[in-house]
């Protein structure tokens, strides 16, 4: 549970540091997702999360 907690937090810290960095950069990206089609996105959504969980597989395996 320690591990998830951490990960979460590490979510907001990146997230903090698009939005509080490069306001401009995240409206910008906002805009651009707006306009992407459901199929872009879903195969997008899906590829993060297979780099996620084989970076998580490499790093505590």
């Amino acid at each position: 549970m320690q591990d998830f907690l951490a990960a979460i937090g590490l979510v907001f810290v990146i997230e903090g540091l698009i939005y509080g960095g490069f306001p401009g950069l995240a409206r910008k990206l906002a805009s651009e997702v707006l306009s992407m089609p459901e199929n872009a996105l879903r195969i997008g959504g899906l590829a993060a999360i297979a780099v996620g969980v084989a970076v998580v597989w490499l790093v505590r395996g």
